[in-house]
């Protein structure tokens, strides 16, 4: 599910201090620019720990009422695609069973080749995907 999401941004001393209404969070980036990204980051953090509790996510609240109670901070929408986000952060490892020939995987163990790497790397560039860190 994607959203838009009201932010709500101040000039700190050293930082641009972030506040998402709908979700009652705070955040802060080195500039604009990092602020919306970091904005992004805790909007979607939380949103998935909101769904994964089985609750339903804020319905995001209109742009001219939180510009109307902020009046002095600079207000901007930030969208953030709740599934796209928990697959790019779900960086957990699955155990899948593959069938080798035999010779072949005596052959990367004498090699010393990690058969997992491999799969990974091969599965990767045939799905036309970017690896994740």
């Amino acid at each position: 599910m994607k959203n838009a999401y009201p932010i709500v941004m101040t000039e700190g001393k050293e930082k641009i201090i972030v506040y998402v209404p709908d979700f009652e969070i705070n955040t802060q980036g080195d500039d604009y620019a990092n602020a919306l990204e970091m904005a992004r980051d805790a909007i979607g953090l939380v949103g998935i720990d909101i769904e994964d509790d089985g609750e339903i996510l804020p319905i995001p609240s209109k742009l001219f009422d939180i510009a109307k109670k902020y009046a002095d901070a600079t207000i901007s929408l930030v969208d953030v695609d709740f599934s796209a986000y928990r697959r790019k952060n779900d960086m957990r490892t699955v155990r899948r069973n593959v069938t080798l020939p035999a010779w072949l995987d005596e052959k990367a163990s004498e090699a010393n080749i990690n058969v997992s790497a491999v799969l990974k790397s091969a599965l990767t560039k045939e799905l036309n995907i970017e690896e994740h860190i």
